[in-house]
């Protein structure tokens, strides 16, 4: 690599984040603006007590799904900035393994529903739901193959357009039909809608697999490698719900609906840092490649800091107004308010663990994936053990609930610390993207969400919350950005020149 190409290598894949970040920042905002009319329709036309039933069997089938993408969504880009092969064969053997996968995992639900209905009577469609586990491990691969591309965009129409939407529109077509399972029926669609939304333009850049052939060998050894790396991203999901699902053990469907919707408002701001997985992965995989470990730590440090900024402002314009914001789905909702404050806070918290892990599942993926375990079995005992204080204290079933949130702000704590320390001592730089602006713009944000508490919850919420928003971002704009955070807002599309490989070539990774 020539002087002036390893000069402008750091700025290229900087501006290739930002770029990243401002798509997806829309995505997250189009997603926002989906979500919640879905929220809406399912607590007030189908009720706490559907909603509970309707989560349960998600949660199963996403589970499903998470182990069939086998790690693919992240080590994609690691394989394909690595082979020799044309990267088109490539992602059609990651497509395989996710069908070998998906398959399997349907199989199971298909001889077993109970599993996704434990609780209540199969009759009708809903047997139909694992179908949705082939399409959303499909999804994610292609996704993932079209984010090398630095196509970005696609994620953001399959995952914050077609996917929130159709399952909205779906869901209040489906309640005039059946209250039941409408839901269900409705994320069945979503899901489908969502591969066909990833689908076109996957084989719009990639073409058709010419002088391809399956090799189940090649598959399961592509599969194997990535064990560890799918592991993590399975206890990263599990993280997010293994609260859910031992809250069922001990609550009432229609406590487990209320949580429900607290965690999917919460899950919101997650997906400002998932979202920078796409481009994130391979701008590390080819620093790596290039020996640039010091050069990772500022790409994750950098993010970290634009994560942890952006989820804490949208965690404080959700929480202060969080009475008027789960009230909107419903006035039994309400109940869930503190519930959603905790899981608000765990998601700020676990910006240091998600963004340090993006570059351990590459340089320490068997001791990420050990510290990701150990989370995810610290997060359940802290979770059991204060529902069961709780009981124990008396409190209210509604105080009770809030217990799994408050387990998972602890385990992400331990992650964060851990991973980030890990990560630090590997790449020889530190990783978090604390910044002490931080703590001034999130006191400036409270102390104007104290003063919109006098309004009413409609003007809370259509006033109030961009205003917490907007002194947040005023802050951390005059006191927390330098020249490299301005990158995010100032660079175009046509700033960044990346030379990618045309498709169904081969070769390296573009550097």
């Amino acid at each position: 690599m020539s002087e002036p190409a390893a000069a402008a290598a750091p700025d290229n894949d900087l501006a290739a984040l930002a770029r990243g970040g401002r798509i997806n920042f829309l995505g997250f905002l189009l997603r926002l603006a989906a979500r919640l009319p879905f929220l809406f329709i399912a607590g007030r036309m189908y009720g706490a007590e559907a909603l509970g039933r309707f989560a349960y069997a998600v949660l199963v089938v996403e589970f499903v799904a998470q182990l069939a993408t086998l790690g693919l969504k992240r080590g994609l880009a690691q394989q394909l900035s690595k082979t020799d092969k044309p990267h088109v064969c490539v992602t059609y053997d990651a497509l395989l393994v996710a069908l070998m996968a998906a398959v399997l995992g349907m199989a199971i639900l298909f001889a077993f529903p109970r599993i996704m209905f434990p609780n209540s009577e199969i009759y009708g469609l809903e047997w139909l739901l694992p179908v949705a586990v082939l399409a959303l491990a499909w999804s994610d691969v292609m996704l993932a193959a079209l984010a090398y591309r630095h196509d970005v965009g696609a994620t953001v129409r399959a995952r914050a357009i077609v996917e929130p939407w159709t399952i909205s529109i779906a869901a209040l077509a489906f309640a005039f039909i059946s209250k039941r399972d409408g839901l269900i029926f409705a994320y069945a669609l979503s899901m489908i809608g969502a591969l066909i939304a990833s689908a076109i333009p996957f084989f719009r850049t990639y073409g058709r697999a010419a002088g391809w052939r399956p090799n189940p060998s090649e598959s399961w050894n592509l599969a194997r490698r990535y064990m560890p790396v799918a592991a993590a991203d399975t206890v990263e999901w599990a993280s997010r719900r293994i609260d859910l699902a031992i809250l069922g053990l001990f609550a009432t469907p229609a406590l487990v609906g209320i949580y429900y919707v607290a965690q999917n408002v919460a899950s919101l701001p997650s997906k400002l840092k998932t979202s920078f997985d796409p481009i994130l992965g391979p701008v590390i995989s080819r620093s790596l490649e290039d020996g640039d470990r010091v050069g990772v730590a500022r790409q994750i440090r950098q993010v970290g800091f634009w994560v942890i900024a952006a989820q804490a402002a949208v965690a404080l314009a959700l929480g202060i107004p969080g009475e008027g914001v789960m009230g909107l789905v419903g006035p039994v909702f309400v109940a869930g308010t503190a519930a959603l404050i905790f899981l608000l806070g765990a998601e700020v918290i676990a910006a240091t663990a998600t963004t340090s892990e993006a570059a351990l599942i590459y340089v320490a993926r068997h001791r990420n994936m050990m510290l990701s375990l150990a989370m995810l079995a610290l997060q359940a005992v802290l979770t059991v053990a204060l529902i069961l204080l709780f009981r124990r204290l008396g409190w209210p079933p509604a105080w009770q609930a809030t217990a799994p949130a408050v387990a998972l702000c602890l385990a992400l704590a331990f992650a964060a610390v851990t991973k980030a320390r890990l990560a630090g001592k590997l790449l020889g730089a530190p990783v978090s993207g604390w910044r002490w602006p931080l703590i001034w713009a999130a006191a400036a944000a409270i102390a104007v969400g104290q003063l919109t508490h006098f309004m009413p919850e409609w003007l809370q919420l259509s006033f109030g919350a961009p205003l917490i928003l907007a002194s947040f971002g005023l802050i951390i704009w005059l006191k927390g950005f330098g020249p490299e955070d301005r990158l995010l807002f100032k660079m175009k599309k046509k700033d960044i020149a990346v030379d990618l490989p045309a498709p169904g070539t081969s070769g390296q990774a573009p550097r």
